[in-house]
């Protein structure tokens, strides 16, 4: 069964987005240590940087993703979550491949992200592997350590 998403750009104001990001927020603080948090509050995907959108199946949020404007060539992947109930049911595929469209639409030739090393997140790493990300040196604040791992795909 293929999942008839509608994504929008949210201006996070709505209750299920705000929740589904403090879900976010909560689950990178209970993984990660407090350096390694680098999942943005609501408060941040407002600026001007960031574009957010958010993945609706019918009435019922199933996901989240922002982009964050780096340069004129380079974005960045924020707050890639599917809800949970939705996990396993293809939105993040189908979140990343609507922002990577975002990307190619503003010219951008390369995405980035930031993610975790540690077994959470090897679903997250498998689904950007599998769309052409690898594995890259840090970028903008980033640091190299055995926590986190930056990833890449050229456009």
């Amino acid at each position: 069964m293929t999942l008839a998403l509608t994504i929008v750009e949210d201006d996070l104001t709505g209750r299920a987005v705000l929740d589904l990001l403090q879900f976010h927020l909560d689950e990178m603080h209970k993984w990660s240590p407090p350096e390694s948090v680098h999942a943005m509050p609501a408060e941040r995907l407002r600026q001007k940087d960031v574009t957010f959108f958010s993945a609706w199946d019918g009435e019922r949020l199933a996901g989240c993703g922002a982009i964050k404007h780096l340069d004129a060539g380079h974005g960045e992947l924020k707050s890639m979550r599917a809800a949970p109930e939705y996990r396993s049911k293809g939105v993040g595929k189908a979140l990343l491949r609507y922002l990577l469209e975002e990307a190619r639409a503003r010219g951008y030739t390369r995405v980035s992200l930031e993610t975790g090393r540690p077994e959470p997140f090897h679903p997250a790493q498998g689904l950007y592997r599998a769309h052409g990300f690898s594995e890259c040196p840090p970028f903008g604040d980033y640091v190299s350590d055995d926590f986190s791992i930056c990833m890449t795909k050229e456009l």
